[in-house]
């Protein structure tokens, strides 16, 4: 089979002073170790998708159903199953823990980082995919989207390798049956990562690039037969069997699996008409900024990298190189994963799966600046966007720095909910809750905001000047550390925010405490806290909360009766048992509007939340 790293029509002779492919790899392995390892332990997992998720992978152990997610004793069937496998795989190898549920995301960057460096070696050369992983492994994107237990990154690993495969077929006369189905089972395992877009985005990437280069015809070429098979033994059996075992019901209101995951969760969804409609909505223009944010403090070579794309469609059909197509390929693959969530119902990270697309058109160009004359266009440019860059490390640096000034230390013990505005309203998008901070809350993040400011002037002040000095290799070598010690100050500040994004510390100190017959009781949404029952271990009820993940598995008949309305609240509360009564502080007033208050004593509180009950003792 041919090499996947060989690009064709390129020289193999390395150039003097590229480093040795075994010293890459070290490179890149020691990257992602350094940002990815330590942020395998802290802080506590979130609430909301982050402990539902891995909830549903403790479940899937302790039921020993590997079909049918299961979350709080309730059918969940809105998601596909492959990062649930990988967690409940985790936790029967290593015990049930946080690390052990972020260690697939983790591996899946080190996955992605090395589908980045082929990629772009393929494309670009050694040092084209050298720069292709750095990029992926420091990105601010994918490294806030795997601090929780979401699929994207996954959906990133096989949409790269599989468009990879792709672009190894479409270069062979006659495409290898073994790229080919390997193309076939990279798609099938992205449609078991994240449904009919595992599928949907591959092969709209690749029709729109084969009818642009009028190669069409290719299409016949990749063995669609065999291949075919493969997909469907990798991608039918889970899909099957969770069909028959969540049927709808005939004669009755119930609907099934089949209706739900793929019509609701996926047409509907997209459509912005899900039920129950419980998710935000970013706006279009800070979608796309994002994206570019998402690539810091790469984004600013981007710019005159998208003059890699071709742009002449006569040259599509009849002038392209190697290099070329590959470049063409990548503003296919950008265009259209932009384009698709323009119309849809968007999440700030749906855009991620383009972020390979923009790192490797980056690296092919800083490879070619890199490779050039000193006295170059690609030099000269790339000198302008490290002044550009230098500038706003400047003023990050210099942002900082007043913050600081102005941001006292609080006292120790002092719990950062109390010093937060909340925006309840924002909270259905994922990073909602940034918008509670204010500058006087930010005297919580000193250690974080001086290392952001330093890396930032350090970092951008050495690649300024080793370009200038025509070493640019080295330059990103110096945005490379810049990146590992910002994402390292990001993830200080992370654990110093997480009492507010996580009700660990409160469900702890219900655990240390529980008692069989007690119940712990959630006001409104499980997801809101979710973390109470994964670190408890014990089922919960919802006051008014049948609705959002579970709305739909309520409705089986095997779901347990965890859902209290008022009077049944009001019952339980006044019951023999102590009840632990879990709910965000500023609902805490509308909650208990039907109990005596003398019932009510506090428990516990952190980040904004309370945990009350009724007896003293």
């Amino acid at each position: 089979m041919e090499n996947f790293a060989a690009q064709p029509n390129q020289p193999t002779t390395p150039r003097p002073g590229i480093l040795s492919e075994k010293s890459i790899l070290i490179l890149i392995f020691l990257t992602w170790a350094l940002i990815y390892v330590p942020s395998l332990f802290h802080p506590g997992l979130l609430d909301d998708a982050d402990s539902v998720h891995a909830e549903a992978s403790r479940e899937m152990v302790l039921r020993h159903d590997w079909v049918t997610l299961h979350v709080d004793g309730i059918r969940y069937l809105e998601k596909a199953p492959l990062m649930y496998w990988a967690v409940a795989a985790s936790f029967k190898m290593f015990g049930v823990g946080e690390w052990q549920v972020r260690l697939p995301l983790a591996l899946g960057v080190l996955g992605m980082m090395w589908c980045a460096y082929l990629f772009g070696r393929r494309a670009f050369g050694k040092e084209g995919g050298l720069y292709a992983a750095l990029i992926m492994g420091t990105a601010p994107g994918i490294y806030i989207f795997t601090r929780f237990m979401i699929p994207d990154v996954w959906v990133v690993v096989w949409l790269t390798a599989s468009l990879l495969l792709f672009l190894v077929a479409y270069e062979q006369a006659e495409p290898s049956r073994w790229v080919c189905w390997g193309l076939a089972a990279t798609v099938a395992l992205n449609v078991l990562t994240k449904s009919l877009i595992g599928l949907a985005f591959p092969a709209m990437i690749i029709l729109i690039f084969l009818i642009l280069t009028g190669e069409l015809r290719k299409l016949a070429k990749l063995r669609l037969a065999s291949s075919a098979v493969v997909f469907l033994l990798i991608a039918a059996p889970w899909h099957i069997l969770a069909a028959i075992r969540n049927p709808g019901e005939p004669t009755g209101p119930q609907k099934g699996f089949l209706w739900f995951y793929f019509w609701n969760e996926q047409f509907m969804r997209y459509l912005n008409k899900r039920i129950p409609h419980d998710y935000g909505k970013v706006p279009l223009l800070l979608f796309y900024g994002l994206l570019l944010l998402w690539i810091v403090p790469w984004c600013l070579y981007l710019f005159p990298a998208l003059k890699e794309i071709p742009l002449r469609v006569r040259a599509w059909r009849t002038g392209l190189d190697a290099r070329a197509r590959a470049n063409l390929l990548l503003g296919v693959w950008t265009v259209f994963i932009v384009a698709f969530f323009s119309f849809s119902s968007r999440q700030e990270y749906y855009s991620l799966p383009a972020v390979p697309a923009l790192a490797l058109l980056t690296a092919g160009w800083l490879e070619r600046e890199s490779s050039s004359d000193p006295a170059s266009s690609e030099r000269r440019a790339g000198r302008i966007a490290s002044a550009v860059l230098l500038m706003a490390g400047v003023l990050v640096f210099i942002a900082t720095m007043a913050i600081l000034s102005k941001a006292k230390a609080f006292p120790p013990r002092t719990d950062i909910g109390d010093v937060l505005t909340q925006h309840p309203g924002q909270y259905k998008l994922s990073l909602g809750h940034m918008q509670d901070l204010t500058i006087e809350s930010l005297g919580f993040f000193r250690t974080p905001l001086w290392i952001l400011g330093i890396a930032m002037l350090v970092g951008t002040g050495l690649n300024s000047l080793l370009r200038r000095r025509g070493r640019a290799l080295c330059g990103n070598l110096a945005l490379t550390g810049m990146m590992v010690a910002v994402l390292f100050a990001v993830y200080q500040g992370y654990v110093l925010f997480s009492p507010v994004i996580s009700s660990k510390n409160l469900a702890l100190a219900i655990k240390k405490e529980f008692r069989p017959g007690q119940s712990i009781v959630i006001h409104h949404d499980y997801e809101y806290g979710s973390t109470l029952n994964f670190y408890t271990g014990e089922q919960v009820h919802m006051l008014n909360g049948r609705r959002a993940d579970l709305w739909f598995g309520s409705f089986f008949a095997d779901a347990p009766h965890v859902f209290e309305d008022d009077e049944s609240f009001k019952r339980l509360w006044n019951g023999p048992e102590r009840v632990y009564f879990f709910s965000e502080e500023s609902y805490v007033e509308d909650a208990l509007k039907n109990l005596d208050p003398k019932t009510v004593r506090v428990f516990a509180r952190s980040g904004g939340k309370v945990v009350l009950t009724n007896l003293a003792d």
